[in-house]
């Protein structure tokens, strides 16, 4: 088997992963509540199968460059390259999309606890502030 071929087939291994990766990433904005280090994980996961498909696509061109061929296992292997990167690219438009309506819930959650919230304990010079308590008691925190 030629090296090009054997970075194909590397290539549709790391998409594979990339998948399951990108399938859990979904569950997880999907989820009720997000596990922030679940998240965190799977995109540092997501982020190094990335890294690794780039190195790979760079073989790729180097191997094809250095002996252009034209034949059908190599047609074939790209075909399957090709649908499968469209079809993670779909996953990540719509996991996009739910990451956007966590953080769209989290932003509306936070307006209704914003005027609830305690006064500054500390000024912008990060000094403790005077918080005056009717009368004229005042109070340093």
């Amino acid at each position: 088997m030629s090296r090009l071929l054997e970075v194909m087939d590397q290539m549709t291994v790391v998409l594979n992963s990339l998948k399951e990766v990108m399938d859990a990433e979904q569950q997880q904005l999907s989820a009720g509540h997000v596990n922030g280090s679940a998240l965190q994980r799977i995109t540092e996961d997501k982020s190094s199968l990335l890294a690794t498909l780039d190195y790979l696509e760079q073989l790729r061109r180097a191997e094809q460059n250095a002996q252009p061929a034209n034949s059908a296992d190599i047609s074939q292997r790209w075909q399957t390259i090709t649908q499968k990167t469209q079809h993670l690219r779909d996953i990540n438009q719509h996991n996009g999309w739910l990451l956007e309506d966590q953080l769209t819930r989290n932003e509306e959650a936070l307006a209704v606890l914003k005027p609830h919230q305690e006064p500054n304990l500390y000024g912008a010079d990060g000094q403790a502030t005077t918080v005056s308590r009717g009368g004229n008691k005042k109070i340093t925190i």
